[in-house]
């Protein structure tokens, strides 16, 4: 029996993937909603995110953007011409997508920049090593597990909050009215290329992830996937909380007003 996924309906409606897809997306809404929805891109949005915060954020953030294109090649190797359909998709989706990542490298840098974060301090990455975490686990998925699992946890799970995430920051002009006009196009441009397009990309890794699975794959793989995307989410949302602390934290002349009242 022919087990080949074939989609039929629009790309960007679930109803369009198998049932065990439409599952495993209502499985990991939770995890999702709760970087989509943190406080920390409701503060960005609003222009009221603290500058330490939004420091360590950017410099911590810099190994996952400088290495996704590095990732999609993790993936790319997995790869073999003709031998699988979904293999196909991946291949040339891949190739052609690993070149516009490239970009976006220099779009953080000038974001960066905007909030005087050099490219120096980024590439020192004076961070705590909480901030890390979400890298290795990139690094590790789309190097070690499966084709499938790896451009689930990356091109499916992190490119797909990204772009929500981004959507929110940018749905009021707050937070880009906070640059110098002068600066704000270079500033922004991530953020915008990230809300305006990259939409549509979580779902053409989900089509190619349908394919590679079938119609029906094993329980285990199901599982498989579901933790691996979770797992994305998961790293995404601490990475949030562990910025947000930086929030919390007074400065000690801070602290001894408050003692002294």
């Amino acid at each position: 029996m022919i087990d080949t996924f074939s989609r039929t309906g629009p790309l960007m409606e679930a109803s369009s993937y198998p049932a065990w897809a439409q599952q495993l997306i209502k499985d990991c809404s939770f995890a999702k909603s709760r970087v989509v929805e943190h406080e920390l891109y409701q503060r960005m949005r609003d222009g009221h995110l603290n500058h330490k915060v939004m420091r360590q954020y950017l410099i911590g953030g810099w190994p996952v953007v400088e290495q996704f294109a590095i990732y999609m090649a993790n993936s790319l190797a997995k790869t073999r011409f003709a031998r699988h359909p979904g293999e196909d998709m991946a291949r040339r989706w891949l190739m052609r997508n690993i070149r516009v990542e490239l970009n976006h490298a220099d779009y953080w840098v000038n974001w960066a920049k905007a909030h005087g974060v050099t490219l120096d301090d980024l590439t020192r990455q004076q961070v705590s090593p909480e901030l890390h975490a979400l890298s290795h686990w990139c690094w590790h998925t789309s190097s070690s597990d499966s084709l499938v699992v790896g451009m689930a946890a990356t091109n499916y799970a992190i490119e797909g909050a990204t772009g929500e995430w981004a959507a929110v920051v940018c749905s009021t002009g707050a937070y880009a009215e906070g640059f110098p006009e002068e600066e704000r196009k270079p500033a922004m441009k991530w953020l915008k290329m990230h809300a305006q397009y990259d939409d549509s990309h979580p779902w053409e890794a989900l089509e190619i992830i349908c394919t590679l699975a079938g119609n029906n794959p094993s329980e285990h793989l199901q599982a498989e996937l579901r933790q691996a995307v979770c797992k994305s989410y998961d790293y995404m949302y601490l990475f949030l909380e562990h910025c947000m602390q930086l929030d919390k934290v007074k400065s000690p002349r801070a602290r001894i007003v408050e003692l002294e009242t």
